[in-house]
């Protein structure tokens, strides 16, 4: 951790941090603007069409060699109809999906499985609008969808992973591929914790079980995923096998929003209930607390044994905008502008956001102590950063960068050892090279 280095001449770099056992860095790279679209969102996939997912192997290569020069490689879907013998159904009881593009080369027996995210639901009205989407139905799911960032099959934007066997399952459960239920009465089908079994238990059958190296990712709703499920997926494979976990923005706090609030709390907890989530929790954690509370990162983590790299912005903006200051903790709308705009906050408001950076870096600190996990966390307004390769590679010209090194260098150098990864970035605004990026 020698590579760490701290701006003296930062009001808020000067002191000591000492909640984690890391040497807390500063940003050094700046916020890509072109984030915005997606980063108070879990939309990391576009609405264009295409093809069915009947392609062949060649074909599939023929599109890979045409995306590096023509643009994102777009990856046809695959329905996977057998799971639904197995129960293992969308919310609205079609098949799960997911789109694969197969490795070559060095990466022909390492794999990267995606958990795709989007958000939740809790309550009937909101289950029901997701149940009538891409998030609730294999029917409605694009036919292709763009591979970037860590998904990106350029070995410029992703040295590291470019050539392997690239998976992202769908999300069509709205409980982080985690419920087990079914509500007769709207014909909801919650069977998040089967699509998430039979998908892996396929990938496997095709190949993925004589993987040498694995790697299950997430963002948002799916980072949540990716470390509720990181050890059972560790399970999977024979000890020979290297897998680790990364989550991307899944660290969701159980943090008082402005009013004093628990809104997120509040909000977890009628997902649990309505989608029966409890019995797929990871048990170190319902060992000791509710279930609510075990659906919240910051309980699970320390108890995760399979290796596990944290990817967040400290200033997360889908919690600044959903469970910090929500529209009904704040109804005078006292903050509807500083949540759209960070320069327009006032001193209070910027010091309630650091308050809540503060509370990110004290979950990590029992987490960062294990020497086989990584951390970076930055002091930009984002939401999700490993599946755009405007942040994501340095070689796009605008991944964050914390003591000059971006996600995808300390992503790859976690994963394969070339170096510890314990990066967390000062408060904002840091030496102002971070900006906003709503």
């Amino acid at each position: 951790m020698g590579e760490a280095g701290v701006v003296a001449n930062n009001k808020f770099c000067r002191r000591p941090l000492l909640l984690v056992l890391v040497v807390v860095v500063v940003l050094v790279g700046s916020c890509c603007a072109e984030a915005a679209a997606t980063a108070a969102a879990d939309e990391l996939i576009s609405s264009k069409g295409g093809a069915g997912g009947g392609s062949s192997r060649t074909r599939r290569r023929r599109t890979r060699r045409r995306a590096a020069v023509a643009g994102p490689l777009m990856v046809p879907i695959t329905v996977l109809k057998s799971a639904v013998d197995a129960g293992a159904v969308c919310m609205d009881g079609t098949p799960p999906a997911y789109h694969l593009d197969p490795g070559s080369g060095a990466g022909n027996n390492s794999w990267i499985v995606n958990l795709e995210g989007g958000g939740w639901c809790n309550n009937v009205r909101a289950c029901q609008f997701r149940k009538t989407s891409r998030r609730g139905s294999s029917d409605l799911m694009e036919k292709e969808i763009p591979f970037g960032g860590i998904m990106s099959n350029s070995p410029v934007d992703n040295p590291d992973f470019y050539s392997w066997n690239r998976v992202k399952i769908r999300y069509c459960d709205g409980a982080s591929f985690a419920g087990e239920g079914f509500d007769k009465e709207n014909g909801f089908y919650f069977r998040g914790q089967r699509i998430w079994d039979a998908t892996i238990r396929h990938l496997l059958s095709i190949g993925m079980a004589s993987a040498d190296k694995v790697l299950l990712t997430g963002c948002s709703a799916g980072g949540l995923a990716a470390i509720l499920h990181c050890d059972e997926f560790r399970a999977f494979f024979p000890p020979t096998t290297t897998v680790k976990c990364l989550a991307d923005a899944g660290l969701f706090l159980d943090a008082a929003d402005v009013s004093g609030g628990r809104s997120l709390r509040s909000y977890y907890s009628d997902i649990v209930a309505m989608q029966g989530v409890a019995p797929n929790l990871p048990p170190a954690c319902t060992a000791r607390l509710d279930t609510t509370s075990c659906f919240f990162p910051q309980n699970v983590i320390d108890g995760i044994n399979t290796p596990i790299f944290l990817l967040n912005a400290a200033y997360d903006v889908w919690q600044i905008q959903e469970s910090l200051a929500p529209d009904g903790a704040v109804p005078s709308g006292a903050w509807r502008t500083c949540k759209s705009n960070r320069s327009a906050c006032d001193a209070s408001q910027l010091t309630f956001l650091q308050d809540f950076r503060d509370q990110m870096v004290a979950s990590v600190k029992g987490f960062s102590g294990s020497r086989s996990n990584g951390l970076f966390i930055n002091s930009c307004f984002a939401h999700c950063q490993s599946e755009l390769p405007t942040t994501w590679s340095n070689a796009a010209g605008g991944s964050p960068a914390i003591q000059n090194k971006g996600i995808a260098k300390s992503v790859g150098d976690w994963y394969f050892g070339r170096a510890q990864v314990k990066a967390i970035d000062c408060r904002y605004p840091c030496d102002g090279t971070c900006r906003n990026i709503i």
